[in-house]
């Protein structure tokens, strides 16, 4: 079973303030560049792993999806998407994608947003979405880079000219990583980006785009802190397709 950190009450209270969370997909600066790499939406049955507080999934319907299944571990989560979501052609469920069993060929768009690096068994959801995506169906996914997470202890340090600079160590050496985020002990698994993509190949996918994210000019003239993101890419972003 994952670790269900989100339903830690400091965890999800720090988790509940940052931008993402109150503004929804307007305080994720990488939105841009996933609608980018998106399918076209209209007449889809999406499928939203770690759907959190279900911004993504009302996103999709206003697109047209015909119907939207959030599923997220997370009791916290699900009960503030199904508070938040009036539309009955969106379904939350409480799951946890390690073990998760999907229906064969019942979706034609899977979408998840900084969920898989929580996932220690990535071969079986990678395969397990495959089978219960249609011909032709498409993935798109965000994880943290594996850059962000490989460091024992990421955090900034500064080099001989106080130049901001982010340690890259252990990076070929996969697994278990644990870091203190609004709570101490959280669990991620760290994947290079030859392991992540070469197990979506093997289960059957076909990459179609890979995008390391990076904040526009435009996005650092608003958001000034965001200039530190092009020290180092935060988030991977993958399309495939069945």
């Amino acid at each position: 079973m994952a670790q269900n950190i989100y339903d830690n009450p400091d965890f999800f209270a720090g988790y509940s303030q940052l931008p993402r969370q109150i503004r929804g997909l307007d305080g994720a600066p990488e939105w841009p560049s996933i609608r980018a790499i998106l399918p076209a939406i209209f007449g889809k049955r999406v499928l939203d792993l770690g759907c959190g507080l279900g911004w993504t999934s009302r996103w999709m319907r206003k697109q047209g999806a015909n119907s939207v299944l959030g599923l997220d571990l997370s009791e916290n989560m699900i009960s503030r998407a199904k508070a938040d979501t009036n539309d009955p052609e969106i379904k939350y469920r409480i799951a946890d994608l390690e073990t998760v069993e999907l229906p064969p060929a019942a979706f034609d768009l899977a979408y998840s947003a900084l969920t898989f690096h929580y996932i220690r068994d990535f071969s079986r959801l990678a395969r397990m979405v495959h089978q219960a995506l249609t011909p032709g169906g498409h993935i798109v996914f965000t994880i943290e880079h594996p850059i962000f997470m490989a460091a024992v202890h990421p955090h900034w340090i500064a080099d001989e000219d106080g130049r901001k600079t982010w340690p890259v160590n252990c990076y070929s050496i996969e697994g278990e990583r644990q870091t203190d985020w609004f709570a101490k002990g959280v669990i991620k698994y760290h994947r290079t980006i030859g392991t992540t993509l070469n197990t979506l190949i093997r289960a059957g996918f076909r990459i179609l785009a890979v995008e390391e994210f990076a904040p526009s000019p435009e996005q650092i003239t608003q958001t000034p802190e965001l200039e530190e993101e092009l020290e180092r890419p935060m988030m991977l972003l993958v399309s495939a397709q069945r």
